[in-house]
């Protein structure tokens, strides 16, 4: 639990500094996330350059 918790926290300030205020909408999605979505997502978000990059990698990504 905490380390989901401390992998999310990371991820949402890697995201930050990468793209910009990611919206509420957003970081409840990412905070839906198993670990392993959250791992992969700490790669993939190297290669974003805008919010369309994450949200485009959340729909391919969740399950529902």
């Amino acid at each position: 639990e905490a380390l989901h918790e401390g992998e999310e926290r990371l991820i949402l300030r890697q995201l930050t500094r990468r793209i910009g205020d990611i919206s509420s909408e957003l970081r409840s999605q990412i905070q839906s996330l198993s670990l392993d979505q959250l791992e992969a997502l700490s790669e993939a978000l190297l290669d974003f350059t805008e919010t369309t990059d994450l949200v485009n990698w959340l729909q391919e990504h969740q399950t529902s």
